[in-house]
């Protein structure tokens, strides 16, 4: 366990991102909530206030990593929650002795069994979501305040208009034309996303015909679907950036016969991988679209109702796959600049490309295979 000397006032701005869990911000925002209070992600208050993320080890970093993965879970405890600038201490899940230096990060004589549980399964997704994280959760058995899983502020802010466009129709069906105008339609879109029952949304559950529970678990479902639709419709540009810089990217210095065959094998394999992942990934929403148009069209509302209902696994699987892609076009534009050259030794190319590999899922190769 190492102190985490570098300012973490950087991750107050980006706790938006699907690759932080801001636990401290989430502490001081709830501070005087029951339901959040009552069911804490983690059961040690220390924890409760820590900040994760998903880390990209550097390469004086990787031996800490399990089974050399590349990007891994770090947990940071702030030394003061409301003031990320100070700092704080910090492990990687899964590194030597992790469950040790847990304890002294939680402090006092909690059980921790829980804890390090929640951690290792945090530790299993790709990416920090709050959809993909709740559903992952829930299926561990961990039960957890919905307080936990916002949408932040800074997607909020940007998913409004694309929601509103989304769900235009509908809304005109549930309000029987009355919704009035882009205003009115803007705060029902923001009454949807909100983590907080909302009564301007009472005809939108009546149109879905959902009650109590089931009206919670359907509504969770719908922002799910309408975020990771978001996130698609601004990461597929980014996507065809990566396939056609992917195959143009150069390797600069020494390098030999070996490691530049191994090196165009994987872009070849990578370049199918993750066009199949993003196949795989429309798929899921076309099925979503068809019974929502289902739904607008036909005013056929049985039929969305029980698909929102019982999709909690697609979801997760949406969730996985958009993951997935995030991380490989986030990672490549923060290491390949537009304003800079398309190229890396031989080394660096080779893990990046097999980093990305393994996050799609796929075996990474070997040299004898390549050639």
């Amino acid at each position: 366990m190492a102190d985490t000397f570098r300012s973490l006032r950087a991750l107050e701005k980006t706790a938006s991102t699907s690759r932080v869990l801001n636990l401290a911000a989430l502490a001081v925002k709830h501070a005087d909530d029951p339901e959040h209070l009552a069911q804490p992600l983690f059961h040690s208050p220390a924890l409760n206030a820590a900040v994760i993320l998903k880390h990209r080890l550097r390469h004086n970093e990787a031996v800490v990593a399990p089974g050399g993965a590349r990007t891994v879970t770090k947990l940071i405890v702030p030394f003061e929650r409301s003031d990320l600038g100070l700092g704080g201490r910090s492990i990687f899940v899964g590194e030597q002795g992790w469950r040790e230096s847990l304890r002294e990060l939680a402090g006092g004589n909690h059980d921790l069994t829980r804890d390090a549980g929640v951690l290792e399964a945090l530790d299993e997704l790709p990416s920090l979501d709050p959809f993909l994280v709740r559903e992952h959760l829930r299926r561990r058995g961990y039960e957890v305040s919905a307080t936990h899983f916002e949408i932040s502020g800074g997607d909020l802010a940007m998913m409004q208009q694309f929601v509103g466009a989304e769900i235009a129709k509908l809304i005109d069906l549930a309000y029987a034309g009355k919704s009035g105008n882009s205003a009115n339609t803007s705060r029902l879109v923001e009454a949807l996303l909100s983590d907080r029952p909302d009564e301007r949304l009472e005809p939108l559950r009546l149109t879905l015909r959902l009650e109590g529970e089931s009206y919670r678990e359907g509504i969770f479902s719908w922002k799910g679907f309408l975020y990771y639709k978001w996130v698609l419709n601004t990461l597929w540009p980014r996507m065809r950036e990566v396939l056609v810089e992917l195959a143009k990217v150069k390797v600069v210095g020494p390098r030999d016969f070996e490691s530049e065959s191994l090196i165009k094998a994987i872009k070849v394999r990578l370049h199918e991988n993750i066009e199949r992942q993003a196949k795989a990934v429309a798929d899921y929403l076309r099925i979503y679209d068809a019974v929502f148009e289902e739904l607008t069209r036909d005013g056929n509302a049985t039929a969305f109702r029980d698909f929102l209902l019982k999709s909690p696994e697609m979801l997760v699987r949406l969730g996985e796959g958009a993951g997935a892609i995030s991380h490989i076009t986030s990672f490549w534009r923060f290491r390949f600049p537009r304003t800079k050259p398309l190229q890396a030794g031989v080394g660096e190319l080779l893990d990046i490309l097999q980093d990305f590999q393994a996050g799609l899922g796929a075996a990474p190769l070997a040299l004898s295979t390549a050639a």
